[in-house]
């Protein structure tokens, strides 16, 4: 079949993206579903920071592409051997595509498994396939998703059933920005009832990271960002505090107002400088959790010595340390209850010409959450 879709030939090119066009609008082939996967039509796409990374050229992948890692739409197609799904369903995607019979899968840690890498890193689906093309030329797969598009082909495994009537434009960004936001607070640190804790860094992970927050109960919840609008939609969304990250005296402002530091720290800037702040607000005996993923060739170091003493300790997030199997219906229900309002994080709907104008926004820092929604 013949469909829309935004291809990536060229990582790096300079801003603005509406004038340099990363990202062009083209009519491209997709081949039907093979063994064990799935042609979904896309419904909304989140753009997000991954995305911009690779756009950047910070994150190396495999071009042309098309990319895009976290949506939400409805089932067309399944292939052969295909089990649990079936057209009409309504479905978001998730951007590791587990085995379930590894060490990982097997111990509860899907999200660590290994089995898609090598396929992520060609370019291919998880089966070695190709189903993109454009002109007779192969296209290389997104995280074995490429969704920035009007439908996809991916494997049955990187899709978690829906309930009818979860708005797909809303479920979009479960996939990716709420996993990893939420999770990072529930699954990973696992902030305690009555816990204190900061988050580093408030896009749309970050939020999430908030609302994560407010749902574990959290008795004070510490938000830091360099834009002064975020601070004032965090403080609305359940932050107790707000501090600028750009202040001089940052550090020492949190540290004397909460009396030497939080207890869990949530980092999801993905750099370095965010980094070391989040490190600096632990308080003894505190936890720090890194799910921003800043450039490959970044370093973080720490002073050896006081991280013993101070019994701090820094655990990454990937992926919100979700099973997401478990874990996404868990949040939407909690959303459905009114109890996870990650609708208010969408920054407005955005058509499939408007995408490098999108990614402008976002590298600006002036939006949470854009949906792209590829049949409008």
């Amino acid at each position: 079949m013949k469909m829309q879709a935004a291809v990536l030939r060229a990582q790096g090119r300079p801003r603005p993206y509406a004038v340099s066009q990363p990202m062009t609008i083209e009519t491209v082939d997709l081949d039907p579903p093979g063994p064990g996967e799935v042609l979904y039509e896309i419904v909304g796409a989140g753009l997000c920071h991954s995305d911009l990374s690779t756009i950047e050229g910070l994150r190396p992948r495999k071009l042309p592409t098309i990319p895009g890692h976290e949506a939400a739409g409805i089932v067309r197609e399944v292939g052969p051997e295909v089990a649990g799904l079936k057209a009409g369903d309504h479905v978001v995607s998730v951007f590791v595509t587990s085995c379930g019979d590894c060490r990982y899968c097997n111990g509860g840690r899907p999200n660590l498994c290994q089995s898609s890498f090598t396929a992520r890193a060609e370019g291919t689906l998880i089966s070695g396939a190709r189903r993109l093309s454009l002109n007779g030329e192969p296209l290389h797969h997104y995280s074995g998703l490429s969704v920035f598009a009007q439908y996809a082909v991916v494997s049955q495994n990187a899709l978690i059933k829906l309930p009818d009537d979860m708005p797909l434009d809303v479920a979009a960004i479960f996939g990716c920005a709420v996993v990893t936001g939420v999770g990072a607070v529930l699954n990973t640190a696992q902030v305690p009832s009555g816990g204190q804790m900061a988050v580093v860094g408030l896009g749309g992970v970050g939020m999430n990271a908030l609302l994560g927050g407010v749902v574990a109960g959290a008795e004070r919840i510490v938000a830091v960002d360099l834009n002064a609008d975020k601070l004032r939609i965090a403080r609305e969304l359940g932050a107790t505090d707000t501090f600028l990250a750009g202040n001089a005296d940052v550090v020492a402002e949190i540290n004397a107002a909460t009396g030497g530091g939080l207890d869990y720290v949530i980092e999801t800037a993905g750099a370095i400088e965010a980094m070391n702040l989040a490190y600096a607000i632990a308080a003894r005996g505190g936890m720090v959790v890194s799910a921003g993923l800043p450039a490959v060739d970044r370093v973080f170091s720490y002073p050896h010595s006081a991280m013993v003493t101070d019994e701090k300790s820094i655990r990454g997030s990937y992926m919100g340390s979700c099973v997401p199997k478990r874990d996404i219906p868990r949040f939407v229900a909690l959303y459905q209850r009114g109890k996870l309002p990650v609708d208010r994080l969408r920054s407005g709907s955005i058509r499939l010409e408007q995408i490098n104008d999108g990614f402008d926004r976002l590298a600006d820092g002036a939006v949470l959450r854009q949906v792209l929604q590829p049949h409008t």
